[in-house]
């Protein structure tokens, strides 16, 4: 489990493997200067709802990986999480394709953390 952390204020886990792919999602658009909504369903604990934050380029996120090694990126992925941050709701994790075996970028590319 990673966590994101949203403005210093919200912060929720997701599995390290989704977070690696939502970070190069979130990343590309705010490199773009694009905002967008950013939503995922709370854990039963906290009541069971949805949680959307509003992403913009001057907002801080942070994205803490608790395991050490960098998940493989799939391709496909990025491309059905961008589909959805790119749609009038916003960014939220949808299920990992499976059917692109040939759809993997190596671990290393784009995710390097940027200094901005």
């Amino acid at each position: 489990m990673g966590q994101f952390i949203y403005d210093g204020l919200v912060k929720v886990d997701f599995d390290d493997r989704l977070l690696a792919h939502l970070q190069l999602v979130i990343g590309a658009k705010i490199r773009r200067g694009e905002s967008f909504h950013l939503s995922w369903k709370d854990d039963a604990s906290i009541g069971d709802g949805r949680t959307t934050v509003w992403i913009h380029p001057r907002v801080s996120v942070v994205y803490q990986f608790y395991g050490s090694k960098r998940p493989e990126i799939n391709k496909a992925w990025i491309d059905a999480l961008m589909h959805t941050a790119n749609s009038p709701s916003g960014l939220y994790a949808v299920p990992e394709p499976t059917d692109y075996a040939s759809a993997h970028l190596p671990a290393a590319s784009g995710s390097a953390p940027h200094g901005h």
